[in-house]
């Protein structure tokens, strides 16, 4: 229930650890509103903070808490997907109960290609591998290709939304995508892995390709299971060198 109150309205709460976007999953496991300091504040007063009209918990100050501020913490259970607002009420001796502003915060707990619980490791299962056409997987990447760059598709994930920053990984080199935005969520995401990455990362016959996910808030995907790849001649322009000329004692042995 909300209270009433005559009192100067006073300034509103602020999330104190969040992420400057939002509540993610990793804030809302330690989350903590910070209260500043107001007119009047005194040792034996009552703060009490409520998350939604809901009463969370409450501080008594004393003498070391004045004008300073006050740390609360927000229970996980009371942290759901969303818009929610938060305020708290002061409690002096010989004075009516004081109202604070609301703030408004914003959750989203939904991590690209599901809940944390999906990872093993550093590796994401809810993620697909990066899709390749079939003849670059079976025969690897060749000089002309490398010309050219590769194409590459990134299926739509689960929770996939708006202001979404994929990373691919070619290699031990990253190319960052631009976020997604609301036209492509569930869309596949094509890409063009230009030249100039491909000849960075160099030649291997195992390279490994995969990708992240970055959400607005922070929530991040971990990797995708990697695509192997084999890249020979990763400099095709090695190969336009003018020949050299044969030595005598080789033209002699060509001889008839």
């Amino acid at each position: 229930m909300t209270c009433k109150s005559k009192s100067p309205e006073l300034a509103a709460p602020t999330l104190a650890n969040a992420h400057p976007t939002g509540i993610n999953i990793a804030n809302a496991a330690h989350l903590e509103v910070a209260i500043a300091p107001y007119p009047g504040m005194d040792a034996g007063d009552l703060i009490e903070l409520f998350w939604d009209n809901c009463y969370v918990g409450s501080r008594l100050l004393s003498q070391a808490d004045v004008q300073d501020s006050v740390i609360l913490r927000v229970p996980e259970s009371f942290i759901v997907n969303g818009a929610s607002h938060i305020h708290y009420r002061v409690m002096q001796v010989g004075r009516g109960p004081a109202l604070s502003a609301k703030q408004r915060v914003h959750a989203k707990l939904d991590c690209p290609g599901g809940q944390p619980s999906a990872l093993s490791g550093d590796e994401n299962q809810g993620l697909a591998p990066v899709r390749i056409p079939g003849t670059i997987r079976r025969q690897g990447v060749n000089p002309s290709q490398i010309k050219r760059g590769v194409p590459l598709t990134i299926e739509p994930y689960l929770n996939m939304a708006a202001g979404d920053a994929v990373t691919l990984r070619w290699g031990d080199v990253r190319m960052d995508l631009p976020a997604v935005t609301a036209s492509e969520v569930g869309q596949p995401i094509n890409i063009w892995v230009p030249p100039q990455i491909i000849l960075e990362a160099g030649e291997d016959l195992r390279l490994e390709v995969t990708y992240c996910v970055l959400d607005r808030v922070g929530n991040n995907s971990h990797w995708a299971p990697p695509r192997t790849l084999k890249i020979g001649c990763a400099n095709p322009y090695l190969n336009t060198a003018p020949k050299q000329p044969l030595m005598a004692a080789e033209t002699r042995s060509r001889e008839p």
